[in-house]
C-alpha cells in the first residue's frame, strides 16, 4: 500500500488567524475563520488538493480576554467535535483529528463520539488525547483546582485504556442482519468489558459497533516524562514542539527507542514537530513580510522570558542597539546561540537588535520553528530536519491565514513532491492507511482464536 521510501507526513494544525500573534492585523489576513464554515471547509479542501496527512484543530477549555496579545486565534474556537463532523461531510480522503481532554471527560462518551466520526468520515478519525494544562479549566467544570501532570496521567492511562476496550466490544462480525433467520446481531460477538479500576467503573459494550479503523488511532503531544511515555505506548503520531534542530534529534531519538521497549516498531510512531513557514516567492519578500508582521505586534517588551531563555539579563541593552556578547550568558551548551542564529536567518541578516531577537522569541514562544525564506529554502530546512531524523513530517502553522497557508501550498509542497519527499497522489483512504498502518485485530476475536471458547 505504501510507499517503501521514507516520505513527509504533513498536516494542518489550524490557528483560524494564524500562528504569528499578529498575523490577523495584516491588511489581507482573514480574522472570522474561525465561526466561518465555509472559510474551514475551504481551507479543508485545498489541504486535501495537496495531498495532506490531516488537518487538525486543537481544543482549550478556558479563555480569558488578555490572550489577545499572545495567541488570538485561541481565545475563542468552535467545538472540535462539531467541526470536525462538518469537514467530514465536504472531504473524502485527508485524515482528520479531534481533540478530547480526558481530564474533564468520560470514556464512554469519548469512545462514542470518535467511533461515530469514524464512521462518519469514512476511517479517516484520529484522537488527540490531552490532559489539560490550563488551570482555570476546573473552574468551568466544577473542580476547586486543577490536577497535578501525575495525576492527570494516571487518569489519562487508564481513561485510554477503557475507550480502547469499548473499540472493541463488538467483534467485526457481530452484526449479521440477516433477513431470512431474522437474527440480526451474533450476541456472542459483543462484549461487556466490565471495567473497574481506580478512577472508573464501565460496564460495557460500547452502543456504536466497531469503528472502520478498527482502533481509532491516537496523537498526544507535550515533552513531560509521562507525556513522552504515552506517546511511545500508545500513539502513532507525537507532536512536539522544538525550534532547535538537536534537541529535536534527541526527542525522536527518546519517542523511538522508548516504543521499542514497549514493544513496538520505530515505524508504529511518527514525530510530527510544529512548524512555522514564512514563504514568499522570493526570500526578500518573505523577509519583508516577517518584518511587517512583526510591526504589527502589540506588545510591551517583556524582556524576562527571553532574558531566561539565553541567559543574559536583556532589560540592561538598549532595545535597538546589538546584542550583547553571548559569552556573557549564564547557561550551559549553545542554545543561545542557536536562538540567535534562527533569528538571524528569520531577519535575513547577521546583524540584529535586542528588540529583533524579541520578535523571533515571540513569535516562537509556543515552540514551534518559524522559518522565512523562499519555497527551496523552506523545502531545505525540512529536508535537513527529515533527513537528520529531527521529524518524519510536520505539524504546519502558517503565520496568517489563508494566504500564508495557499503560499506554502502552492510554493512548497510542489517543491518537495519534485523532490520525492512527499506524495503527489493519496495511497490510502484512511488515517491508518495515510501512515502504512495496518488495521489491528479485535482483541476479543484474538482470545477466542487463542482459548477456543466464547463467553
Amino acid at each position: 500500500m505504501a510507499t517503501s521510501k521514507r516520505q513527509l507526513h504533513l498536516g494542518l494544525f489550524l490557528f483560524s488567524t494564524g500562528y504569528h500573534p499578529a498575523g490577523w492585523r495584516l491588511p489581507e489576513a482573514a480574522t472570522d475563520g474561525a465561526f466561518d464554515p465555509k472559510f474551514l471547509q475551504r481551507v479543508a479542501r485545498r489541504l486535501e488538493e495537496a495531498k495532506f496527512d490531516f488537518f487538525f484543530l486543537g481544543d482549550a477549555l478556558a479563555t480569558s480576554a488578555d490572550m489577545q496579545h499572545q495567541f488570538p486565534s485561541q481565545m475563542v474556537r468552535l467545538e472540535p467535535f462539531t467541526m470536525i463532523a462538518n469537514i467530514a461531510a465536504v472531504t473524502e480522503k485527508i485524515g482528520l483529528i479531534v481533540t478530547a481532554n480526558t481530564t474533564y471527560s468520560e470514556p464512554y462518551t469519548i469512545a462514542r463520539q470518535t467511533a461515530s466520526l469514524d464512521y462518519l468520515s469514512g476511517g479517516r478519525l484520529a484522537w488527540n488525547v490531552v490532559t489539560g494544562m490550563d488551570v482555570r479549566a476546573a473552574q468551568n467544570y466544577s473542580r476547586e483546582k486543577h490536577w497535578d501532570n501525575s495525576r492527570r496521567y494516571d487518569y489519562a492511562d487508564e481513561f485510554v485504556k477503557i475507550v480502547q476496550e469499548l473499540w472493541d466490544s463488538w467483534e467485526d462480525d457481530a452484526l449479521i442482519r440477516d433477513k431470512k433467520s431474522g437474527v440480526f446481531v451474533d450476541g456472542s460477538k459483543v462484549h461487556q468489558i466490565q471495567h473497574v479500576g481506580e478512577h472508573f467503573s464501565v460496564a460495557g459494550p460500547l452502543n456504536v459497533a466497531r469503528p472502520p479503523q478498527g482502533q481509532i488511532p491516537l496523537l498526544n503531544a507535550g515533552t513531560s516524562e509521562r507525556s513522552r511515555e504515552l506517546g511511545a505506548k500508545l500513539s502513532s503520531a507525537v507532536f512536539t514542539g522544538q525550534i532547535l534542530l538537536e534537541l529535536s534529534k534527541e526527542f525522536y531519538k527518546d519517542i523511538k527507542t522508548q516504543a521499542v521497549k514497549f514493544g513496538r516498531s520505530t515505524d508504529e510512531v511518527f514525530i510530527l514537530p510544529g512548524l512555522v513557514p514564512l514563504v514568499g516567492r522570493t526570500a526578500e519578500e518573505a523577509h519583508a513580510k516577517y518584518r511587517e508582521l512583526n510591526s504589527l505586534l502589540v506588545t510591551n517588551y517583556d524582556l524576562t522570558a527571553l532574558s531566561a531563555r539565553i541567559g543574559i539579563d536583556l532589560s540592561r541593552y538598549p532595545l535597538d542597539g546589538p546584542l550583547p556578547d553571548l559569552s556573557l550568558s549564564t547557561l550551559p551548551g549553545k542554545e543561545a546561540e542557536w536562538l540567535v542564529e534562527l533569528a538571524q536567518k528569520a531577519e535575513g541578516k547577521e546583524e540584529i537588535t535586542v528588540r529583533e531577537l524579541f520578535h523571533y522569541f515571540a513569535a516562537t514562544s509556543r515552540g514551534h520553528l518559524l522559518i522565512v525564506g523562499d519555497p527551496e529554502q523552506i523545502a531545505d530546512q525540512m529536508e535537513k530536519w527529515f533527513d537528520e531524523r529531527a521529524a518524519d513530517g510536520f505539524n504546519i502553522c502558517p503565520p496568517y491565514m489563508p494566504d500564508g497557508l495557499d503560499l506554502f501550498l502552492d510554493l512548497v509542497v510542489p517543491v518537495l513532491q519534485e523532490r520525492g519527499l512527499f506524495r503527489t497522489e493519496y495511497e490510502a483512504d484512511t488515517f491508518r492507511g495515510h501512515f502504512g498502518l495496518s488495521r489491528p485485530e479485535n482483541r476479543f476475536a484474538r482470545k477466542v482464536a487463542l482459548e477456543g471458547v466464547r463467553d
